[in-house]
């Protein structure tokens, strides 16, 4: 499950770093400082998608470890309506107050300009990026994991041959990067429909009765899951901000990281994904020694594959530099976290495993408090502290520093979570 969703994954980051690679290529640092504050908004909406995703997992991994499909085709038909619903709405509402959201951000001038119109083209593309990502995190629900790695992997592609095409061939630059995401994004919709419906018929359109029905599960698991992943976008924007008193340069070299760190790391999230359906089948078939084994494994693969990352990333630091042009300030952010910060993504990783069980095992306003922690007192008085002793420098250092604390915690919470769950499944018969 994890090979196979990194595999996805990393053509879609890759594609995304390759993007700001050619926007680099333009010889403008604006477009660079642009790109970057863009994608830190727009990274709000897709953890929007990203957690409803986890709501729809949860719910139909466990209809089908109790072996009762059609109740997971209803739910997954539910979950689909649910999903473009709401991010419908989030679209509706964030569209008129893009330049105060911006200017919040530390944008200003032609970089505000820059960002303002390459988030108004791709910001609509929220909704079928949102419908893809369920439509992919239905698959793993099933277990099949080489369909679901398609609907990412087969946009990845796509918008591999656009980029090049639109940004140099027909000229359009900035614009032609955002058209390829919005053109990405629709394919991934085409691509996970196939795989979803006319392979496995794991849809079914719901009534108003079955939506009425759904709607309740489906907030309970999501609303922490979003209020989770909406935490990761708060923490980077705090650091945007810290970022931005020093220069478009430091924003540029922040913009790289960020693309980055999902490329280095996707295995981590990967691993978080592929956790999640997993659980959720155990739990509807009350395998704990299964659940207990997931969560166990998982972390193990976090910390061989943090190390290894790590040492290869601290090894090639000055190329990864020079293939983005990076001068100055933005090469010293680049090349310092490759170094030194990249190793605090052990902690990431454990946080990673633990939020999916907890939103997977009906404990998710644990993963909720978990990431807001990290995402606030994990990030503001690192960043403020090494902002006030090192510069640019130390904010990326107090980023990764401040998940160590937080990471711990979820790996100890979760044990507890899991022996729970088996106490009261083995007390509940004698009740």
């Amino acid at each position: 499950m994890t090979a196979t969703g990194s595999i996805g994954l990393v053509a879609v980051f890759f594609v995304d770093v390759l993007n700001l690679f050619y926007i680099s290529l333009l010889g403008q640092k604006e477009l660079a400082a642009a790109v970057g504050y863009a994608g830190t908004l727009l990274f709000f909406l897709t953890s929007l998608a990203i957690g409803l995703s986890i709501a729809a997992t949860a719910l139909t991994s466990r209809a089908l470890g109790r072996g009762d499909r059609e109740g997971a085709r209803t739910l997954a038909g539910a979950s689909m309506v649910l999903m473009g619903g709401f991010m419908t709405l989030a679209v509706v509402f964030t569209y008129p107050f893009l330049p105060e959201l911006l200017a919040l951000l530390g944008a200003s001038g032609e970089t505000a300009e820059l960002a303002l119109r390459f988030t108004r083209i791709v910001l609509p593309s929220a909704v079928p990026l949102g419908l893809g990502m369920c439509l992919g995190a239905l698959l793993r629900s099933l277990g099949d994991a080489r369909r679901a790695m398609f609907v990412t992997l087969g946009a990845g592609a796509i918008s591999a041959v656009l980029d090049p095409l639109l940004i140099f061939g027909l000229g359009w630059g900035l614009d032609g990067a955002a058209v390829a995401s919005v053109v990405t994004r629709l394919c991934m919709v085409a691509i996970g429909w196939y795989a979803l419906v006319r392979v496995h018929g794991l849809m079914a359109a719901p009534s108003r009765m079955v939506l009425t029905h759904t709607l309740r599960p489906f907030l309970a698991i999501g609303v922490p899951a979003v209020l989770t992943q909406v935490a990761t976008p708060v923490g980077n924007a705090f650091v945007t901000a810290a970022i931005a008193n020093y220069g478009d340069s430091a924003v540029a070299g922040w913009a790289v990281i960020v693309r980055l760190i999902p490329v280095a790391f996707v295995a981590l999230f990967a691993l978080s994904g592929s956790v999640g359906p997993i659980l959720g089948q155990n739990l509807g078939a009350h395998r704990h020694d299964r659940l207990r084994a997931t969560v166990r494994d998982s972390l193990k693969v976090v910390l061989v594959y943090v190390l290894a990352v790590w040492l290869l990333l601290a090894l090639s630091s000055g190329w990864i530099a020079d293939a983005f042009g990076a001068e100055g300030e933005a090469r010293s952010l680049i090349v310092f976290f490759c170094v030194f910060v990249a190793g605090s993504f052990v902690f990431n990783g454990a946080l990673f495993v633990a939020n999916a069980a907890f939103n997977n095992l009906g404990y998710a306003l644990y993963s909720t408090a978990l990431n807001w922690g990290r995402a606030t007192l994990g990030v503001v008085p690192f960043i403020w502290l090494g902002a006030h002793w090192f510069g640019a420098r130390g904010v990326v250092a107090g980023y990764g520093l401040g998940v160590v604390l937080f990471g711990l915690a979820g790996a100890l919470l979760c044990r507890r979570v899991l022996k729970r769950i088996e106490r009261e499944a083995t007390a509940r018969p004698a009740g």
